[in-house]
């Protein structure tokens, strides 16, 4: 689109009226994931564009009124971007539904539900936190103080574009810090709208930045950038490694990472309901097209009940209407472009290579767009790659156990530990068996569960970030003290 268009580079700052490009004029151009034609141009942001986004926060954090804003005030602001974001709920699900693929009812329902929630949540938290006053000797007065950290660099990917940018982009506001938000290049234009509903929403200038361009570039130059004083990345490993190589090389900035997941779902045979076991063990890995770091995309099952829960999710697979994203009554959508759909059928091939069942799917849906059927494998052994890499996509791996104890060892052995799940009557077991593993959340008899009053995030290779509740707050602020002597 054009730079003066519905869609400026970045918000708060006159960044699309400026000639000035670090990239030689350069555009990305977004191709639709559901038939691959061509549905908008925005401009590619370079080291140049970069650099104003950041110079625009600086400038807001150090001399601007949002920080100094009180609390309340701050809080009210993400209030009022809240109800804007409710208002163009429709507008800003197809927008999604269209640069990435997820179907429509999935982004209107859950998607921009989450983002609703999470602004109005820190909205309503921001004038809740206190500071501490620590008893000491009668003649001294100790302070300490939460205070906003500076300027935040928020890279986010385009699996859930809206919901993971506001879970860094709410508590870091909140929090009275400025940001410069790094969408995908995948999805750029949701995130782009997000900061024009900010504006009107009433955020001061250069509070929110929005900068669309690719990682290597735009995301490497917010990485080394010695004004960026937080960075929160969610992401793939690898990336991470290299924003933690970036502070190393730059300012130490603090660099919070939310990374992959290869999550264990663990079915014992005295599951309260197997049937809902089963059924939400193919929800799980089909939600999203199972581009999501929390799919339960390895499902443990007791070597008794292996053949009964297997065939319950093939059957729910291939019952799935996969289709036009944009169909309301479309349940799987398209994976959210060609590179990424032709790494995951690397995937399944290596499966199919190295021994694994292939029970259903496995091969493209339709003669247009990136579209993969749900794909279930059994038979898999602990060592394959099906096993042991995260693959993001709708592709299902079964492997059995015989005991408690090695249904914990398989879940542990991975080099992730993001999510996990166990599903078994006994209180003792579930205890027992959430205390062994090793990850950030543990769903019991359940997954993808919860709200915002409880953290996410992971451990091993799945990073040390957390999103949501109170905890991310902690991300974005410093705590000062204060020593008075009376």
């Amino acid at each position: 689109m054009d730079p003066a268009g519905p869609y400026p580079p970045a918000a708060h700052q006159p960044l699309h009226r400026r000639r000035r490009r670090g990239r030689g004029e350069r555009r990305l151009r977004r191709r639709l994931p559901r038939d691959g034609r061509a549905v908008a141009e925005v401009a590619d942001a370079g080291s140049a564009e970069v650099d104003l986004a950041v110079a625009a926060a600086r400038r807001a954090f150090d001399a601007g009124p949002w920080p100094r804003w009180s609390p309340a005030e701050r809080g009210r602001a993400l209030l009022r971007l809240a109800d804007l974001v409710e208002r163009d709920r429709s507008e800003l699900a197809v927008t999604i539904s269209l640069e990435m693929g997820k179907p429509i009812t999935e982004a209107y329902d859950i998607e921009l539900r989450a983002v609703v929630n999470t602004f109005r949540w820190y909205g309503q938290l921001a004038d809740k936190l206190t500071d501490e006053s620590p008893r000491t000797a009668g003649d001294a007065l100790a302070l300490v103080t939460r205070e906003p950290a500076g300027v935040v660099a928020a890279v986010v990917p385009w699996n859930f574009p809206l919901t993971l940018a506001s879970w860094k982009v709410a508590p870091a506001l909140a929090a009275g810090c400025t940001v410069v938000l790094k969408p995908s290049e995948l999805s750029p234009l949701s995130a782009l709208r997000l900061a024009r509903l900010a504006t009107e929403a009433g955020l001061p200038p250069g509070v929110l930045n929005v900068v669309a361009g690719d990682g290597p570039t735009a995301g490497r130059a917010l990485g080394l950038h010695p004004d960026v004083d937080v960075l929160a990345f969610t992401g793939s490993a690898a990336v991470g490694r290299q924003f933690l190589r970036y502070a190393a090389d730059s300012n130490l900035k603090r660099v919070w990472l939310e990374l992959g997941g290869k999550s264990p779902n663990i079915v014992l045979p005295d599951a309260p309901d197997l049937d809902r076991a089963a059924a939400t063990a193919a929800w799980g890995i089909f939600f999203n097209q199972g581009e999501m770091c929390t799919a339960p995309s390895r499902l443990l099952v007791h070597r008794s009940i292996a053949e009964r829960v297997t065939d319950a999710v093939v059957a729910r697979a291939e019952a799935l209407r996969i289709g036009d994203p944009l169909d309301p009554a479309t349940e799987l959508g398209a994976m959210v472009g060609e590179d990424h759909l032709a790494r995951v059928l690397g995937h399944v091939a290596a499966g199919r290579s190295e021994g694994a069942r292939l029970r259903t799917g496995g091969t493209r849906w339709g003669t247009a767009g990136s579209f993969l059927r749900p794909t279930v494998f059994d038979r898999v052994d602990p060592g394959m790659r099906l096993a042991r890499e995260e693959i993001f996509g709708p592709v299902l791996a079964v492997l059995a156990f015989d005991t408690v104890e090695e249904a914990v060892r398989l879940a542990n052995a991975t080099e992730y530990g993001l999510a996990a799940a166990v599903w078994t009557a006994d209180l003792s077991t579930a205890h027992r068996v959430s205390r062994a593993l090793r990850a950030g959340t543990v769903w019991v008899n359940c997954y993808e569960e919860g709200d915002l009053s409880v953290p996410f995030g992971g451990v091993k290779q799945s990073g040390h970030g957390r999103d949501k509740s109170a905890h991310a707050l902690d991300k974005y602020m410093d705590l000062k003290t204060t020593w008075i002597q009376l």
